[in-house]
């Protein structure tokens, strides 16, 4: 399944989270790191809601950009 993933700069890493998976976040120094901390984390949000018995939420948020004028 994918995810959308919402990536917000900060003034010395990036953070994010996943409007699907509350409560689910990451932070890395580079964009790279953070996708790669991110993958992890989802492993272990999923691991920890199968393991409470929680359904997992279907990934229904889409993301796009819009131009500018």
């Amino acid at each position: 399944m994918r995810y959308a993933m919402i990536i917000e700069p900060g003034e010395r890493n990036y953070s994010a989270y996943l409007p699907d998976l509350p409560g689910c976040i990451a932070t890395g120094k580079t964009v790279d790191e953070l996708r790669q901390r991110m993958t992890e984390a989802v492993e272990l949000h999923l691991q920890g809601m199968r393991e409470d018995g929680l359904p997992i939420p279907e990934a229904t948020t889409l993301a796009d950009y819009v131009e500018a004028a």
